[in-house]
C-alpha cells in the first residue's frame, strides 16, 4: 500500500469516512453521524457489521429491535439537536430493509436527517436469486430497496467500491443542508461491502459541513417589510423551522417590538413560552379558539418555517379575510411559495433578525393587541377547566392526565407524542415552557414513534427527562424498543393511556358516517357483531415483562403520585392509567377535510354528508 492509499473493504471505508464528518453552525461543531443503529442479518452482518466491530472505537453502535423503530430513534435524536447531528441505521437484505420505509417517509416529510444503510443483492449476481431477492422479469437491477427511492432525499446503490466516494460526499451534503435534508439511502450490495479497495487517504480526512444561514434577498426583504407595515391584522404562524434554526429568541424580539401575535403548528409549538402575552397556542383543526378566530380575520399571515399542512389551514377553510395575503419566510423556496405568498427565502433566525431591524418603530394597533390578549385569557380558562379534577378519587379523563403531567414535568423535560387523540388535545391544551419540551411528530403522525424517539432524545441530551405519551393502540404497534431503553440504561418514562381502542379514529368514524366500525378492542360475537366487554389485555404487565418498572394509577390522586415517582426514578418507568372515555377536550375550532360517502343508505352517513357539504363550501384557493 502506498503512503497515499489505505486498503480497506467498502464497509470499513464507509465507517471510517462517517466517523470523520462534522457539521458546524455558529461556531459549534458536532459529529454529523454520531452513531449507528443496527439489526444484523445476511446482507450486512459480514460487511457493515464487521466494519463496526473493526472501528468500534470511533463509531458508537446501538442495538435495535425493530428496523422502523431504529429510524424513529435516529429521527428523535436529530430533532433534539436541531438537525445538526444525525445517526445511521443499518439493516439486512429483504424485510429488514423494507421495514425502513415508514421511518424514512417520516424523516423526509418532517425534514429531519437520517442515514440508511440497507444491505442489497450481489452486485455481481453471482448468487442469483439470492435469499429474499425480489426477481423482476424485465428490470434485473431492481431490488426491494427501490421502495426507499420516493421517501429518500438522496438514493444510490453502491455497485463498485470506488463509487462510494462521490456518493458518500453527496449523502453528507444532503444530510447537512437545511433546505434538502431528510432520509438518505446508500444501498450496499453485500459482496461490495466485503470487497477491498485502495482508498485515497484524503477520503478519511476530517471534513466539516457548514450549515448555512442564508440571508434574505434585499428585494424580497423590502417587499416583506412593506407588506407587514401595511397590514392591520397580521398573524405569525410559527412552524418547525423556528426550532431547527434556533430562532426562538429572534421571534420573541420581533413579537415584542411589533406586537404581532404568534400561533403555532404542531412542529412549531413552544416557539414562544405559553405564558408570553403574544403566544396564542396551536392553530388550525386542532388549534385554540383565539388562534383560529384571529386566523379567520387576519389580513396578512406570516408563515415562519411552516409547510402549511391541511391541519394548519383547516383544509383551506381557515383564512377567510377577503383580502388575506401570505408572507412566507422559509429556508426552501418550495415551502415559501405555498398559498401564492410573497416569499422570503432564508434562514429563519437570520430573516427574523433582519425583519426586526427593518421594521424599527413599527407596531400594530393597541386595540388589536388588547383583542388577542383577551382571547388568550379566555382560552387559558378553558385549559384550566379541562385540566381540573373535581374529585381526586375519580378515574381521570385524558385531559386530566395531561393536567397531572403538566404539574409534574420540569421546564426542560421533553414530552413526546405522534398519533391518536392525544395530538389534538396536546396542541390545544399543552403549556410549553421551553423550545424543546413539546415534541410532536405530526408530519407523518406515525403510531409507534414515541418510545423509540424518546430513546433518541435521551441519547442526544443525556440527563433529559423524557415522557413518551402513548395510547393502547399506539403501544400495541411498537413496544419493543422498551428493551433497548433497558439495555442502554436510559430512564425513559412512558405514560400509557388505556381507552380500549382507536379513540381518535373512532371519533372521526362517527363524524363521517362510519359509526365507529372497527375502532374498538372488543370481543367478536358469533353473529359478527362486537360485544361491549373490553379484551382482557394487560398492557402494564407487558411493559413489565420487557423490563420496565410499572406504576398503575386508578385515580387522579394515584396518577399524580405515580408521575412524581416516575420523575424521581433513574429506571425506565411506565405509568399505566385507564381513563374515563367520556370526551373532555374542547371541540375542534376549525374543519378538517375527510371526504364522506356521496351516496349511502345508512342515516349516519347521509347526515355526515350534509355536514360535509356545508363545510367544504368554505374552502378557498389562495391565488
Amino acid at each position: 500500500m502506498s503512503a497515499r492509499t489505505r486498503r480497506l473493504t467498502t464497509a470499513q471505508a464507509l465507517v471510517r469516512f462517517l466517523s470523520a464528518q462534522y457539521t458546524e453552525r455558529d461556531g459549534v461543531r458536532r459529529r454529523l453521524i454520531a452513531g449507528t443503529w443496527g439489526i444484523f442479518g445476511h446482507g450486512n452482518v459480514a460487511g457493515v457489521g464487521q466494519a463496526l466491530v473493526e472501528y468500534a472505537d470511533v463509531m458508537p453502535f446501538h442495538q435495535g429491535r425493530n428496523e422502523q423503530s431504529m429510524v424513529h430513534a435516529a429521527v428523535g435524536y436529530a430533532r433534539q439537536l436541531n438537525r445538526l447531528s444525525a445517526q445511521a441505521v443499518t439493516t439486512s437484505i429483504g424485510p429488514g430493509a423494507t421495514n425502513l420505509v415508514t421511518g424514512a417517509a417520516l424523516a423526509t416529510i418532517n425534514r429531519l436527517p437520517v442515514l440508511l444503510l440497507p444491505g442489497d443483492y450481489f452486485a455481481t449476481h453471482s448468487a442469483d436469486p439470492l435469499l429474499q431477492q425480489l426477481e423482476h422479469p424485465v428490470e434485473a437491477d431492481v431490488s426491494v430497496n427501490d421502495t426507499l427511492r420516493p421517501v429518500s432525499r438522496y438514493f444510490d446503490r453502491i455497485t463498485r467500491p470506488e463509487a462510494l466516494i462521490p456518493s458518500a460526499l453527496q449523502a453528507m451534503r444532503v444530510l447537512a443542508d437545511p433546505a434538502e435534508t431528510g432520509a438518505v439511502t446508500l444501498a450496499l450490495p453485500q459482496d461490495v461491502q466485503a470487497e477491498a479497495y485502495d482508498w485515497p487517504e484524503e477520503f478519511f480526512a476530517e471534513r466539516v459541513w457548514s450549515v448555512r444561514r442564508p440571508a434574505p434577498d434585499p428585494v424580497e426583504l423590502t417587499a416583506a417589510v412593506e407588506a407587514i407595515r401595511s397590514a392591520e391584522r397580521p398573524l405569525i404562524v410559527a412552524g418547525g423551522g423556528v426550532h431547527h434554526s434556533e430562532a426562538e429568541a429572534a421571534l420573541k424580539a420581533l413579537v415584542e417590538a411589533t406586537g404581532i401575535p404568534v400561533a403555532s403548528t404542531q412542529a412549531g409549538k413552544g416557539s414562544l413560552r405559553h405564558d408570553h402575552p403574544a403566544d396564542l397556542g396551536g392553530i388550525g383543526h386542532t388549534g385554540t379558539a383565539v388562534s383560529d378566530d384571529l386566523a379567520r380575520t387576519a389580513d396578512l399571515v406570516i408563515g415562519v418555517g411552516t409547510r402549511y399542512t391541511d391541519f394548519t389551514t383547516a383544509s383551506g377553510t381557515l383564512f377567510q379575510h377577503p383580502d388575506v395575503r401570505f408572507l412566507n419566510l422559509n429556508v426552501t423556496g418550495f415551502d415559501a411559495h405555498k398559498l401564492a405568498a410573497r416569499t422570503l427565502v432564508c434562514d429563519a433566525r437570520t430573516g427574523l433578525e433582519q425583519l426586526l431591524e427593518a421594521l424599527s418603530g413599527h407596531r400594530v394597533n393597541e386595540d388589536y393587541v388588547a383583542e388577542y390578549r383577551a382571547g388568550k385569557a379566555r382560552w387559558d380558562e378553558v385549559v384550566e377547566a379541562a385540566y381540573r379534577a373535581a374529585d381526586d378519587s375519580a378515574v381521570p379523563t385524558q385531559t386530566q392526565v395531561l393536567g397531572a403531567l403538566d404539574a409534574a414535568v420540569g421546564d426542560d423535560d421533553v414530552v413526546i407524542n405522534a398519533a391518536g387523540s392525544l395530538p389534538g388535545d396536546l396542541h390545544k391544551l399543552w403549556r410549553s415552557r421551553s423550545p424543546r419540551q413539546y415534541h410532536l411528530e405530526y408530519g407523518y403522525s406515525c403510531m409507534g414513534y414515541e418510545i423509540p424517539a424518546g430513546i433518541g432524545v435521551q441519547q442526544a441530551a443525556p440527563g433529559t427527562l423524557v415522557w413518551a405519551l402513548v395510547g393502547d393502540g399506539t403501544y400495541l404497534m411498537m413496544p419493543t424498543e422498551i428493551v433497548t431503553a433497558v439495555q442502554e440504561g436510559l430512564p425513559l418514562n412512558i405514560v400509557l393511556i388505556q381507552n380500549h381502542g382507536y379513540a381518535s379514529i373512532g371519533g372521526l368514524s362517527e363524524e363521517t358516517g362510519g359509526e365507529r366500525f372497527g375502532t374498538a378492542y372488543r370481543f367478536r360475537a358469533a353473529d359478527g357483531t362486537f360485544t361491549g366487554a373490553p379484551l382482557p389485555v394487560d398492557l402494564a404487565a407487558n411493559a413489565a415483562s420487557l423490563g420496565m418498572d410499572v406504576l398503575r394509577a386508578k385515580t387522579v390522586r394515584e396518577l399524580r403520585e405515580a408521575l412524581a415517582a416516575a420523575r424521581a426514578s433513574d429506571r425506565p418507568t411506565c405509568v399505566y392509567v385507564e381513563t374515563d372515555p367520556a370526551p373532555t377536550a374542547p371541540p375542534a375550532e376549525a374543519w378538517w377535510d375527510v371526504p364522506v360517502a356521496e351516496t349511502a343508505s345508512r342515516e349516519a352517513a347521509v347526515e355526515a354528508r350534509e355536514r360535509y357539504d356545508r363545510q367544504v363550501a368554505d374552502r378557498r384557493r389562495h391565488l
